[in-house]
């Protein structure tokens, strides 16, 4: 299993990016996320890797990439689709530098769930607007 990384450009905060996200599922049916190169490990990543998406400056929030298939732009340019699940899993928030396209992650380097802690800790339990700043500072 290998996970991907990738800069979630014009998103403010998970809630964006899961809305902007239904509305493209809307719009076309199926989930993906188009990029110019097929992934060379891309068998390691659909056997349970994830887009982990980095979201102003942080690791934030993760989804599960169901396939990856030869795919067409609009204007008919060949690409890639990575078909993701709908899903939004929150994460541990992790600074992360900006780069270019997307990049490898191993499962041993990924930020943990928030889930799993925040249940721990009793986030769950605090406003959302609390949450987003603890997110954005890496404290929760």
């Amino acid at each position: 299993m290998l996970h991907l990384t990738k800069l979630a450009v014009g998103i403010r905060d998970i809630d964006h990016l899961r809305d902007v996200q239904a509305e493209r599922q809307r719009q076309q049916g199926l989930l993906r996320h188009r990029t110019r190169n097929f992934p060379r490990r891309g068998n390691e990543v659909v056997d349970g890797g994830s887009m982990y998406w980095v979201i102003a400056g942080t690791m934030l929030a993760r989804q599960r990439i169901v396939d990856i298939v030869q795919d067409q732009r609009d204007d008919q340019t060949p690409c890639t689709a990575l078909v993701l699940d709908a899903g939004v899993v929150p994460l541990v928030g992790r600074p992360t530098r900006p780069f270019q396209g997307w990049r490898y992650l191993d499962p041993d380097d990924a930020p943990p769930d928030l889930p799993a802690l925040g249940a721990i800790l009793g986030a769950d339990r605090l406003p959302v607007a609390l949450q987003r700043e603890l997110r954005a500072l890496c404290l929760l």
